[in-house]
């Protein structure tokens, strides 16, 4: 069976040293814990939607070291197929994506219901992949993370779904996101820059929404939770989101915003990235 959801981005592993305070220049502290995690925004978020139940594929590199065999090792348990792996020698293997590692997996991208980008590969690669994918008729979502503000502009225009929280948003737009109110702003910016739909999320806030069908701004709140850990929640947003778009499409874009709020309220209530992502029997099955 084809991937529903193809997650084109990065993998990375996460060294997390626990300390009450971060180090003055020049001072060394003791830290209370050390553990090692999987991150990276790719794999994050392709690791969130198959927890949920997604049959999904990632595209990526990863180097020939113990970092990278336990990554995909780490991508097997979860259920991803990650194919014939290509495997390089050298440090930010994640940068060494191209294009032909894209010919490659083209019959995998044109297949999927939903491909998802980001920018922790070459933006180029990323948007290649989001070209391919609109020429399929498959949907495409780009969260634009880490932010450039010289992002290409056919990014707009070639993201189906454009999510992006606020502190990107302001690096977009020059907008500074404090409230709902200059959400709303950047989310009409980048309409006019050729965006089909926009989300701003805005962390304990939720998520504002606005598409070009209805060009009226609307927040979708999130649940209170107790927050332990917020790392890589953006990236259960968006790992949830494709989720949904791929399984449930006749789905309000509404809903769907809340339900992949709900997912990531729970990711934040645990320690660690994808080690804090829930399953889909863990959740409310009225989420499903």
């Amino acid at each position: 069976m084809a991937a529903e959801v193809v997650v084109v981005g990065s993998c990375m592993t996460d060294l997390v040293s626990l300390t009450t305070r971060l180090p003055k220049a020049g001072e060394t502290i003791l830290g209370h814990k050390f553990f090692v995690g999987f991150g990276g925004k790719g794999a994050n978020q392709c690791v969130q939607s198959a927890r949920l139940g997604a049959k999904t594929s990632l595209i990526c590199k990863v180097g020939n070291d113990s970092f990278g065999n336990d990554y995909v090792d780490n991508l097997k348990k979860n259920g991803i197929s990650t194919g014939q792996n290509v495997i390089v020698i050298v440090p930010g293997a994640n940068l060494l994506l191209n294009f032909e590692d894209l010919k490659r997996a083209s019959d995998v991208i044109c297949k999927a219901k939903v491909v998802v980008c980001q920018l922790e590969v070459t933006p180029a690669v990323s948007l290649e992949a989001l070209k391919m994918a609109r020429a399929s008729g498959v949907k495409t979502l780009f969260n634009p993370a880490p932010a450039l503000a010289d992002l290409d502009p056919q990014f707009y225009t070639y993201s189906d779904i454009f999510c992006c929280n606020e502190t990107e948003a302001e690096i977009l737009t020059g907008i500074p996101v404090g409230n709902l109110e200059d959400a709303k702003k950047v989310g009409c910016m980048l309409l006019e820059r050729g965006c089909k739909f926009v989300i701003v999320t805005l962390g304990a806030e939720g998520c504002m929404m606005i598409s070009e069908d209805e060009p009226i701004a609307k927040h979708v709140p999130a649940g209170k939770v107790r927050a332990v850990d917020t790392t890589g929640a953006g990236d259960s947003f968006v790992g949830a989101l494709a989720f949904y778009l791929a399984y449930y499409p006749k789905l309000s874009m509404e809903e769907m915003i809340r339900k992949s709020n709900c997912v990531a309220s729970v990711s934040i209530q645990a320690l660690g990235t994808q080690s804090s992502y829930p399953y889909r029997k863990d959740l409310p099955q009225d989420l499903f």
